[in-house]
């Protein structure tokens, strides 16, 4: 069976952003498997108590990020990235399974607030002063090649950004060692309080979108 090469959109020395970091996995993978020593990684949680109770294995992968320059931030909406993120302009800001979270069974107002989110975070990735996107970079979103995702056209929503779609490839998550995809609302688990483990991410067909 043939297999694609893996294509890291990313190079070591470049300045990384993570919006949405989640687990900080991904985070902790480019760090240590790929030699990234730019990176700075912000999560939505508030705090390190909130981001512990919904991602239980998460210091594992902060104590991998106190490396060299690295950063993480807390308490970062990807559609107002503040001042402190974007004084130093980034070449790479990615976004990896942006979703706003719920269980909405309204597939078309999920869609709708999904579109909402990304609009206005290559909004925020452009806006001056104090664009955290440096001149030249690129913006990477990743996104599961399947409905509903297909659904938010995220090619006409960089383009209403003012976005130009660069490339895409299919995003390989085991070039990303120690890499889990890190659902929205934390570490789901059943009626007895354990993990469940019949949902993994990484296992599904996946795509990069490079801006």
């Amino acid at each position: 069976q043939q297999h694609d090469e893996p294509v890291i959109p990313f190079s070591p020395n470049d300045r990384i952003l993570l919006v949405g970091e989640g687990d900080l996995s991904f985070a902790a993978s480019i760090i240590e498997h790929h030699g990234c020593t730019n990176v700075t990684a912000t999560v939505l949680e508030k705090d390190h108590a909130e981001l512990l109770a919904k991602y239980p294995a998460v210091d594992t992968n902060i104590a991998k990020r106190k490396i060299v320059n690295n950063k993480l931030v807390y308490n970062v909406d990807a559609t107002k990235l503040p001042p402190s993120v974007a004084r130093v302009p980034h070449d790479r800001i990615i976004f990896n399974f942006p979703h706003v979270g719920g269980k909405s069974t309204d597939v078309n107002r999920q869609v709708r607030y999904n579109q909402e989110l990304l609009v206005s975070f290559f909004q925020r990735a452009l806006s001056s002063p104090a664009a955290p996107l440096a001149r030249g970079g690129s913006i990477v979103v990743t996104l599961f090649e399947s409905e509903p995702y297909t659904l938010w056209n995220i090619r006409d929503l960089g383009r209403h950004a003012g976005l130009q779609l660069e490339r895409s490839f299919r995003f390989q998550a085991d070039s990303y060692p120690g890499y889990h995809h890190a659902r929205t609302f934390g570490v789901v688990r059943n009626k007895k309080g354990e993990e469940s483990s019949g949902w993994k991410g990484e296992d599904r067909p996946a795509r990069s979108y490079v801006f």
